[in-house]
């Protein structure tokens, strides 16, 4: 990637972290402000609801009843090293492909979306809630989704990038 490419792709890579940023925080303001705390409404019957619940743990939930001393800060703190990884990964994956440029915004949006309910309210909000009859998914949301899907486009990228460590070696 030439020197002017490499200029704008900071640029982009900030704008579209930050566009996921504003539709999570929007879309649980929206839930939030619509719902009362655990109120289920029904979108897709046997399918999709909309809920408005905290999740105070990790992904599905984990070290939900953990201390709550310490757990908060235990978050928050992995998210900054997120941000931070992030970064520096950035810099060695930008020269590659765009879909790391992409994939990296997606994640780090993610986090920091997550990040934000985390410093505001102790714990993190959700409210996607998909099923079959009796068997749900555990609920999440906008963040939780680009963190998804950032993740999914790294790892296309990874098996497309034929050039990859071979090509920088060589």
């Amino acid at each position: 990637m030439r020197t002017r490419e490499k200029s704008r792709s900071f640029p982009l890579l900030f704008l579209l972290a930050a566009l996921v940023i504003i539709a999570d925080q929007l879309s649980k303001w929206l839930v939030m402000s619509r719902f009362g705390l655990h109120e289920i409404k029904t979108v897709v019957p046997g399918f999709f609801n909309l809920t408005y619940l905290h999740n105070r743990g990790a992904a599905f939930g984990l070290l939900a009843n953990a201390d709550p001393a310490w757990q908060p800060w235990f978050f928050i703190g992995i998210a900054c090293g997120a941000l931070v990884f992030i970064g520096f990964a950035f810099r060695q994956y930008r020269d590659r492909s765009v879909l790391y440029l992409y994939a990296f915004a997606l994640i780090a949006g993610g986090a920091a979306g997550n990040l934000i309910d985390r410093v505001r309210y102790g714990s993190v909000v959700d409210f996607l809630d998909f099923y079959v009859a009796r068997y749900h998914w555990p609920a999440f949301n906008v963040a939780d989704s680009a963190i998804v899907v950032g993740v999914g486009i790294f790892l296309l990228a990874s098996l497309l990038d034929r050039d990859g460590a071979e090509g920088k070696s060589a």
